[in-house]
């Protein structure tokens, strides 16, 4: 199964793309630029849509569905917002095919075009606030909290399964409040419930801070967001929230009636999180064995593989996994066992490698004498034997599969830590891009033409101004103008 995936050293591009498709987590599809999410990777993302949409409801979200279709005029109405998304907008002009003359094919009838334009959703705010208008009249309406579980496209000529598609799997968030300060609020809350998921779930230890006005979303006021980073030195953008102070209820007209009697705009916000994290989760962990999956996101916790000859020594072994897996799922674990005889346990410890499932279970005749199996852990490739009658089995794989997800965890974080450099000179600067990578802390001077500048010479973004930072005078890495702190530059996918 893995034998003859690329290494990541050697060429971490093609191991990523290779490690996609070997763990049938997606392929591309007939469609240039768009992918088929197949069976197994789309069960991880079932259990990220599951936790983020708990989450979201303990903060008091609820769930609704907006038109995939959105009128061009629409997009006119905020003009940041039309100028960040207009070269990748996807036009529908026309509502009915007809045959060839020949017969043979189908073409655009001529005579069917729609009066205007369509834009195939790359994001809801315009179509969301003008049906909000119709939503919010008094401030008894306020705050209105609503997320929506839905697909978009936006036109990408360089794409890469699951970190950049012509159509996406995502969650837009869009919330409207009767003060400034509630929708700040809410903007920073949904970017530490962003955090937690990706800290506490996926095991990957991220940075909050805020974008700079060149990276922020456009139409917005402030963007927030979590950046994580790859095990190739190149930051990720994990999750964004966009305080979009009154910017859209003015573009679409949406007032609320005060406790005075007044008449004002509301304050809005934007967040989501999209299939990208799929290909977060497999850049920070995986290795040159497959994908390496934390325990609370994995679709196959533990995986028990028989081992044995003939039809007989099977049935006895999947007496003994029946007890096992009841125990198990009782505790709330989930498990599989592989009793297929199409293929031999070493293919199968290969494939559920691959996988990156977290526990395997080896059981064969000699174990059911001995009262043994063996457990082998996916993330250290280490093996242990344990006898049955000394421990809780369920305890004791609760208390690894915790382990293990804690173990992925640090590695990241250590990772992390080992590549975020502070840096106080140009010439360093270039040269770590080149020779490390990873986050460089250095100072700014706060200009978008110092930051263009930057990203002209080196490629390199400012990846956010962490929300923690300490104010210090210093001197900009680029121009020597002053600074008034430090902020975290990356190149990035």
């Amino acid at each position: 199964m893995s034998k003859g995936l690329p290494k990541r050293s050697e060429d971490y591009s093609l191991w990523y793309n290779e490690l996609v498709k070997r763990a049938d987590l997606a392929e591309n599809s007939p469609v240039r630029g768009c992918m088929v999410i197949k069976p197994y990777g789309y069960s991880i993302w079932e259990k990220m849509q599951a936790e983020l949409d708990r989450m979201f409801k303990e903060t008091g979200h609820v769930n609704a569905y907006f038109p995939l279709f959105i009128p061009k005029s629409y997009l006119s109405k905020e003009a940041s917002h039309i100028e960040g998304f207009a070269k990748e907008c996807a036009v529908v002009t026309h509502y009915r095919l007809k045959n060839s003359e020949d017969g043979k094919s189908v073409i655009v009838d001529p005579e069917a075009k729609l009066e205007e334009e369509l834009i195939v959703r790359p994001t809801s705010e315009t179509v969301i606030w003008s049906t909000y208008k119709n939503w919010i009249q008094s401030y008894r309406d306020l705050p209105l909290l609503v997320n929506q579980w839905a697909n978009v496209v936006r036109w990408e000529m360089r794409t890469r399964l699951f970190l950049r598609t012509t159509e996406f799997l995502w969650q837009e968030g869009h919330t409207a409040h009767a003060t400034k300060q509630e929708a700040i609020d809410e903007t920073v809350q949904m970017m530490n419930v962003y955090a937690e998921f990706a800290e506490n779930f996926m095991a990957l230890p991220v940075v909050k801070g805020i974008k700079s006005a060149n990276e922020r979303f456009a139409g917005a006021e402030d963007t927030y967001c979590i950046e994580a980073l790859m095990q190739d030195g190149k930051a990720l953008q994990a999750g964004t929230s966009h305080f979009l102070g009154q910017n859209f209820a003015k573009a679409f007209d949406v007032k609320f009636a005060t406790k005075e009697g007044g008449l004002e705009y509301v304050w809005g916000t934007s967040w989501g999180a999209s299939t990208r994290l799929m290909g977060a989760l497999i850049m920070a962990h995986s290795d040159d064995n497959g994908l390496v999956l934390p325990p609370k996101l994995a679709p196959n916790q533990v995986v028990i593989v028989p081992i044995y000859k003939g039809e007989e020594e099977l049935i006895r072994i999947s007496v003994k996994a029946k007890e096992i897996i009841a125990k198990l799922k009782k505790k709330g674990i989930s498990v599989h066992f592989d009793n297929r005889d199409t293929h031999k346990p070493g293919w199968k410890f290969a494939e559920y490698e691959l996988k990156g499932v977290p526990l395997r279970i080896a059981m064969g005749p000699r174990d059911l004498e001995n009262n043994t199996i063996e457990l082998a852990r996916r993330d250290t490739l280490t093996k242990e034997t344990v006898n049955l009658g000394e421990i809780i089995l369920e305890d004791h794989i609760s208390n690894l599969l915790d382990e293990i997800q804690e173990s992925i965890y640090k590695k990241a974080f250590n990772f992390r830590e080992e590549m975020t450099t502070e840096v106080n000179s140009w010439t360093d600067f270039e040269e770590l891009l080149e020779s490390k990578g990873g986050f460089l802390s250095a100072h700014w001077d706060g200009t978008p033409e110092t930051e263009e500048k930057i990203k002209e010479l080196t490629k390199a973004t400012i990846r956010c101004i962490p929300i923690d930072r300490k104010e210090e005078e210093g001197k900009c890495i680029l121009t020597g103008n002053p600074s008034k702190g430090r902020v975290y530059f990356a190149r990035a996918y």
